[in-house]
């Protein structure tokens, strides 16, 4: 088989790797069009329970035989969705290989479903998640019609796929009274597009699968560079991706990112300088929050309040209303209301326990600079007081890269709890693991824990700020930390 059919055309789906938070909002999609989804995956997750309870048939078993007899009897008609993460040997993609089974990858499977529609993607090593799930937020608080395939799991919704069809469709070109005035009662027009919210993932040149109409770069930090191979070939991805947008369509990126654009590309930038065009002024802390004007080209806009803490997450705020107030032309009342109810997305910026005794936020910082930021807004809004952080190296090949600048940024806590590497989809490379990046970190108050000494040290010091970073699977124990800070507080009442 050569030529693989629309999505709508296969009569059942198979996903190797369902569980992912990519692949399952993709899986979400597909149930909620009507296609059958089947998949496998490693273990159980609450992800896949979910999956399952709306109706995937998920087998935890990586054997052929373990593949549904609607499959193997049907492989033509059936799309097989791949995970970057799933190893070469795996049983079932071998013989799906050797079967000529039309195999795709998340990042081909997700333009296939953008096309027709107008995609707003969201790029960068850090802040995509925070960005597009923010996006999708604003573009509810709108009512405006989308559909959002997001790398988290937004606290506002609680799901990583977000849907909505009952509001008002998007036209390209038109205000937001033209919009509620060319919409018949059925919410449709001839003109609308749906529009497509969705992560840009530099992962495997991923987003070059795309041809977005809007696309945000939030930072271009070198990262992946067993697949890039230098910080140089990184960023020239990025310029690449730049190149891939609609002719005159839109790009909002970082002000302090320098990178050659495709020219038929309107490109505005964003931060906090006041040489971006879309700028936050007057930033400051008021009541536990982030607030700030929005500035347009030295023209005040509106003041806002930042659901989520941080200047990170400022910068967030600022380029997603960069899009759905300068590109969507979305109106600032309801804006407004958006970034101050937004609830942020799972593991970003998590508050787990928050109370006057203690605090424990849970991040899925798993780059030096993501470190830096949380570490950076911790401070700030906890000025003078104890910080410790419980972190998870996520790749072999990620820690010897940048193993200093995690040394660096970790040294900066007063207290360094470090569990080992999850290795994700690579083998061990020798003479890298946790103890030696602990001994590149210069703060003396550091040591090696497990998730079981890592409750034991809980108990014993109770840290009135915890952080627990990392991408692995450091979320298993978020749960029992907040449970056993529960007992803390009870204690201390």
């Amino acid at each position: 088989m050569t030529q693989e059919k629309h999505i709508r055309d296969y009569n059942q789906a198979y996903f190797l790797g369902i569980g992912g938070i990519g692949m399952s909002a993709i899986a979400r999609y597909f149930l909620q069009i009507g296609l059958p989804v089947m998949g496998y995956d490693k273990t159980p997750t609450p992800l896949t329970n979910a999956l399952q309870a709306e109706g995937a048939v998920i087998d935890y078993n990586d054997q052929i035989n373990a593949l549904p007899l609607v499959v193997q009897n049907d492989i033509e008609n059936t799309l097989f969705v791949l995970t970057p993460a799933i190893p070469k040997d795996h049983p079932q993609w071998n013989w799906l290989i050797e079967k000529n089974a039309i195999i795709l990858k998340r990042s081909e499977v997700l333009g296939q479903i953008a096309l027709g529609g107008y995609c707003i993607a969201v790029a960068g090593t850090h802040g995509k998640t925070t960005t597009s799930t923010l996006i999708a937020h604003l573009l509810h608080e709108c009512n405006i019609n989308f559909t959002a395939f997001l790398g988290g799991i937004s606290a506002n919704y609680n799901t990583n796929y977000l849907r909505k069809t009952d509001g008002v469709n998007y036209q390209p070109g038109a205000n937001n009274e033209q919009r509620n005035a060319s919409t018949n009662q059925s919410g449709g027009n001839s003109e609308a597009k749906e529009i497509i919210v969705l992560e840009a993932d530099e992962f495997d040149r991923s987003f070059h699968r795309l041809n977005p109409d809007l696309a945000v770069i939030t930072a271009i930090d070198p990262d992946h560079l067993d697949i890039y191979g230098t910080p140089e070939a990184f960023e020239q991805a990025f310029v690449d991706f730049t190149h891939l947008i609609q002719p005159n369509g839109g790009l909002m990126i970082q002000e302090k990112l320098k990178i050659a654009i495709a020219k038929n590309v309107k490109t505005q930038t964003y931060g906090l300088d006041k040489s971006a065009n879309y700028q936050a002024q007057n930033v400051h802390i008021d009541q536990g929050d982030f607030c700030f004007t929005l500035v347009n080209d030295q023209r005040e806009i509106a003041p806002f309040r930042c659901g989520l803490p941080g200047h990170h997450n400022v910068q967030n705020a600022v380029a997603a209303l960069g899009i759905c107030q300068g590109f969507l032309d979305l109106p600032i009342e309801s804006l407004q209301k958006g970034i101050a109810s937004y609830k942020g997305a799972k593991r970003r910026f998590e508050y787990v326990h928050k109370t006057e005794n203690y605090v424990v936020i849970d991040d899925y910082a798993h780059h030096p600079e993501e470190l830096n930021a949380i570490i950076g807004s911790v401070r700030t809004l906890y000025p003078g007081q104890l910080i410790t952080g419980i972190f998870q190296p996520h790749l072999f090949s990620r820690t010897q890269d940048f193993a200093e600048g995690f040394a660096d940024s970790l040294s900066t806590l007063d207290s360094v709890w470090l569990m080992d590497i999850y290795p994700a989809r690579e083998k061990p490379i020798p003479g890298v693991n946790s103890e030696w990046l602990l001994n590149m970190i210069s703060n003396p108050q550091k040591t090696l824990v497990n998730p079981q000494t890592v409750l034991e040290k809980i108990q014993t010091e109770k840290p009135q700020i915890l952080l627990i970073l990392g991408a692995g699977d450091i979320d298993r124990i978020v749960q029992p930390i907040a449970n056993l800070y529960l007992k803390i507080d009870a204690l201390t009442q």
